[in-house]
């Protein structure tokens, strides 16, 4: 099969190198300039991917285009319109992850109840909202690609600490681009999220169920990075995702969207209060589902496409995922003095398990040697599976200290809260 890997920042390199490496075809474009080096010397890449589609149209039903981000769901339509087996998301995907009051309203038009949210271009409007409401507010801002480590979650009940967040942004802020965030009530329980892929007229079986843990450091202390470290299980969502995610089908079906899609909530003894859509891969939790998966990603998106099956092979149990980094992660200020192309070791002992588990993100080769690379120092995540929570974050960790990198980081707790408290929560609620 053919492959035509489409992104900002190569976030499927390992996708395309475990494709490649079973004998496919793969090349990729990479946006980012600064990204351009990430799995240097182990893809082939392509300068400009339009020139590639007469390459993909070659192989007919065995090429696909494989779209990273949420922000080329336009061309992701043209393309299937225009005859192409394409793998991302959708116009509509993109609306509904990058635009948060749009997703919120599609939810509420499918009967979901959802927290009272606040739209914003200026800061002093939002600072003046705060000061006559008070409460304790999550602050968003709009964009697929906007950084996660400038959301914030509101801890005063007088709104002080988010006013003085508001208050530095606004000092900082130039006069253009104007911001564009919302305000959303916080929501107190169980951070629990749900996903499945769809083919363009159903989700496939089984969908998974996941557990992030956004912070930087343990403890849930630091900076929102989008993602440290998670725990995933393709058994005992169904409850979650029939209440929640299945409902959004006839919006997917009517745009074409075709790909992965998480719907991320709180669960309460009010009920479900979906928080966040991500319509694309998730990046580490397309490595995290892969450990679970009984079959390549070739014969996933195969069925994807053709529509012949509604069903993924997995295994029970549950999948844990560590996010390995180096300075100055989650920033890009620094790196290249930092961190960048350092030595990538491994303790001895690593077996062919152990470097299947392994899921490398901003890394090259480079005269034969494994190196950082990239704009951050997002190295990769180890995963782990087991028949319980604690297992499969065990084998993770077992697997993260065979790893060998000058100043490498990574959180000591991924999954402790999901076995000591979550997974009880939420069956006392009647999810599980």
């Amino acid at each position: 099969m053919r492959f035509l890997g489409i992104g900002e920042y190569n976030d499927l390199g390992a996708l395309y190198h475990g494709l490649a490496a079973r004998g496919h075809e793969v090349r990729v474009f990479v946006a980012h300039e600064a990204s351009k080096d990430v799995y240097g010397g182990m893809l082939d890449f392509t300068d400009d991917w339009q020139a590639e589609l007469g390459w993909l149209r070659e192989a007919g039903v065995d090429g696909i285009a494989l779209f990273e981000s949420a922000i080329n769901g336009h061309a992701q339509d043209a393309l299937r319109r225009d005859g192409f087996q394409v793998i991302g998301g959708s116009a509509l995907g993109d609306r509904l992850e990058a635009e948060r009051e749009f997703g919120q309203a599609a939810l509420r038009g499918f009967g979901l109840c959802t927290a009272a949210s606040h739209g914003f271009t200026d800061y002093a409007s939002a600072i003046d909202f705060l000061r006559r409401r008070g409460g304790r507010f999550v602050l968003k801002f709009n964009g697929a690609d906007s950084p996660r480590s400038r959301n914030y979650i509101g801890e005063m009940d007088d709104a002080a600490d988010m006013l003085a967040l508001l208050g530095m942004y606004q000092m900082h802020h130039a006069a253009q681009p104007l911001p564009d965030f919302v305000l959303m009530q916080f929501v107190q329980g169980v951070e629990v999220g749900v996903g499945a892929y769809f083919n363009g007229e159903d989700f496939l079986a089984p969908a998974c169920i996941d557990f992030e843990h956004k912070r930087f450091f343990p403890g849930e202390l630091g900076e929102l990075t989008g993602e440290m470290g998670t725990i995933v299980s393709y058994r005992g969502a169904e409850k979650l995702f029939d209440a929640s995610l299945a409902k959004v089908a006839p919006l997917l079906r009517d745009s074409g969207y075709c790909g992965y899609i998480n719907l991320n909530m709180i669960a309460n003894e009010d009920g479900l209060w979906p928080l966040e859509f991500t319509s694309r891969f998730g990046y580490p939790g397309f490595a995290i589902c892969e450990a679970l998966h009984e079959e390549g990603w070739e014969a996933i998106f195969r069925r994807m496409l053709r529509r012949d099956g509604l069903r993924i092979s997995t295994q029970p149990g549950f999948a844990a995922g560590v996010v390995l980094t180096v300075p100055p992660f989650p920033y890009s200020h620094g790196y290249a003095e930092l961190s960048k192309g350092e030595p990538i070791c491994f303790h001895p002992g690593m077996t062919a398990a152990d470097h299947a588990a392994l899921y490398f993100a901003e890394v090259a080769r480079l005269g034969g040697h494994l190196v950082t690379s990239g704009s951050c120092g997002y190295v990769g995540v180890a995963t782990g599976t087991g028949a319980s929570v604690q297992a499969a974050s065990d084998a993770a960790y077992r697997l993260a200290r065979k790893v060998v990198v000058p100043n490498l980081r990574y959180r000591l707790d991924i999954g402790e809260r999901v076995w000591q408290h979550d997974l009880a929560r939420l069956a006392a609620l009647g999810w599980l």
